[in-house]
């Protein structure tokens, strides 16, 4: 078979690589091939919070890219997301899409300095809605023992994150993409002439092509593998709250919240009223694995359910019938990276937990790269720069040892050592 562009990968980059590509040349053949079914990886395990940041935090991105592009990046972020509301309506998308706000509340008086100066940084960008809560007002909004204060970013939302990406694959088909699912690819060569794929239904080949496996990447090329960490977070989800539990805590607001530590947990509301409760705490299993034997994690799972019961004591025995591992990619900078391999092959990946949003501005990316279109997107330092590398096994796995034993230390209340202060000063902002 053959296509003038093939795209690895039937997640959030791929589809929005296909459909960006498809805009920019509606004559183009594009075929999309996925080793599952559509959002089989990390796009359909998320845990559903779509934020206006690209990047993992604004004071992060003026480190790494310099205040101005920070401003620029915080701009983009907000069209993205807008765009991102418009494209669903427009099409007749129903994504279960919550413009409801994201909350990052802290639980303790360090998290409340920082998310201060948190607000404070992101006003001075110019997002002026951005506000403080005190510990009073957070629990007006959502009842828990826990909440010190908060940071409220207010255009943020929440998503189902399945339903989204068969959303994008309907949309592409339309469009007259070609997308193979049940179809892993094998084998990726770049030459001259072109890449070749090698498939379970045979060959693909095209002029251009684009690896949009994210996590998987180094499965198919394992030079990638040095610029980033595959991960696995876990997630629960409860049986729907009953409406007395509702009347309990609140959330009348449906806002998305994640807390201010460094392994912290992340939450939101389903449109079934289920809570989903998932934990940054992710895990690296040695040799860079990424494959069923991770999908899930039952000390995780206890570790899950007593903090829930934490936040949540006036919500008694919920029962959680539902979870699940999913991989995360993270680079050294906490953002993106993109590159190519011989001018044919082309990839973005290292979205760290931000991919919901950040997934249709590295479609748009790879799109102008591949048919080598003038694009200010280009231009920013995010994308020419790549992170710094990860050391390679067995320093990989004691250098992430390493680092996880001090956060969990900052997060229970340690000051963060010389090792984090250290990688802070070399720009990986890990005590950040």
């Amino acid at each position: 078979m053959r296509a003038d562009v093939l795209v690895v990968g039937g997640g959030f980059t791929g589809l929005w690589s296909a459909l960006f590509l498809k805009e920019l040349d509606p004559s183009l053949d594009v075929a999309i091939v996925e080793q599952g079914r559509v959002a089989f990886g990390g796009s359909g395990r998320n845990g559903g919070i779509v934020g206006e940041t690209l990047d993992h935090s604004h004071e992060l991105a003026a480190a790494h890219f310099g205040r101005d592009e920070a401003r620029e990046l915080a701009r983009l972020g907000r069209d993205n997301l807008d765009e991102l509301e418009t494209f669903l309506a427009e099409r007749g998308i129903d994504a279960e899409l919550e413009r409801s706000g994201q909350l990052i509340v802290a639980l303790s008086p360090a998290h409340e300095a920082q998310l201060r100066r948190a607000v404070d940084f992101a006003r001075g960008l110019g997002l002026d809605d951005w506000r403080y809560l005190s510990g009073e007002e957070v629990r007006s909004e959502i009842r828990s023992p826990l909440f010190r204060g908060a940071a409220f970013a207010p255009r943020s939302g929440t998503v189902h994150p399945v339903k989204l990406a068969e959303g994008l694959a309907a949309e592409a088909r339309r469009r007259g993409v070609r997308l193979f699912e049940q179809s892993p690819v094998g084998e990726l060569r770049v030459g001259p002439a072109g890449v070749a794929a090698r498939t379970t239904f045979g060959d693909v080949r095209a002029e251009k092509a684009i690896l949009a496996t994210n996590a998987y990447s180094h499965h198919l090329r394992p030079e990638l593998a040095h610029r980033f960490l595959p991960l696995y977070d876990y997630i629960l989800v409860s049986e729907p709250l009953t409406a007395g539990q509702r009347a309990a805590i609140g959330w009348r607001g449906r806002q998305a919240v994640t807390d201010a530590r460094a392994f912290f947990n992340y939450y939101r509301l389903t449109a079934d009223g289920r809570v989903l409760f998932g934990t940054s705490e992710a895990v690296y299993y040695r040799g860079d694995r990424v494959d069923a034997s991770c999908d899930h994690s039952p000390a995780h799972y206890r570790s899950l359910e007593a903090g829930f019961r934490r936040h949540f004591p006036d919500l008694g025995d919920v029962r959680f019938p539902y979870a699940w591992g999913g991989p995360i990619c993270a680079t050294t900078r906490l953002t993106p990276f993109f590159g190519s391999v011989g001018g044919r092959l082309f990839y973005g990946l290292g979205y760290t937990g931000h991919g919901i949003g950040s997934t249709r501005l590295a479609g748009r990316i790879l799109a102008h790269q591949v048919l080598g279109r003038r694009s200010a997107f280009l231009d920013l330092a995010m994308v020419r720069k790549k992170p710094f590398p990860y050391p390679p096994e067995p320093l990989r796995t004691l250098a992430v040892n390493a680092v996880t034993r001090r956060l969990r230390a900052v997060d229970a209340g340690a000051r963060p050592d010389w090792l984090l202060r250290a990688l802070e000063k070399a720009g990986l902002g890990f005590s950040s």
